[in-house]
């Protein structure tokens, strides 16, 4: 079993990835980040099950004008094959001008000896 720091770093590595494929307009890849019956819980929307359903809620995303996602791990903690993440999020345009930010809580399950995000669940800071 590894230890939390370990893991803490294993969590940010894949959050680097995330961040990189999502600006690059990879919303297939950032799917793949996910586990199979993987959830994104958006702010004011239903839940997004499994990854073709991940791919598409993250391509509108990038069809909306988002192009950066600012992830910011504030806290990790593992229990063996699970982990959670507490978090910032900031979403960026084009010009880097921020869109939206609030916070984030991530769910991970370890994988085949990968980090993958299980639930993952966002709420905005904004007033709606």
């Amino acid at each position: 079993m590894s230890n939390s720091n370990d893991v803490y770093d294993a969590i940010l590595a894949v959050n680097e990835v995330f961040m990189e494929t999502f600006g690059q307009g990879n919303s297939a890849g950032v799917a793949e980040l996910y586990t199979e019956d993987g959830q994104f819980l958006p702010s004011n929307s239903d839940a997004v099950v499994g990854k073709a359903a991940i791919q598409e809620a993250f391509q509108g995303l990038l069809d909306g004008g988002i192009r950066g996602i600012q992830l910011d791990t504030l806290e990790v903690e593992s229990f063996g094959d699970t982990a959670y993440e507490v978090g910032l999020y900031t979403l960026k345009d084009e010009t880097s001008e921020t869109l939206d930010h609030g916070k984030f809580i991530v769910i991970w399950k370890l994988i085949e000896g990968n980090w993958k995000l299980h639930r993952d669940i966002i709420n905005s800071s904004l007033a709606s």
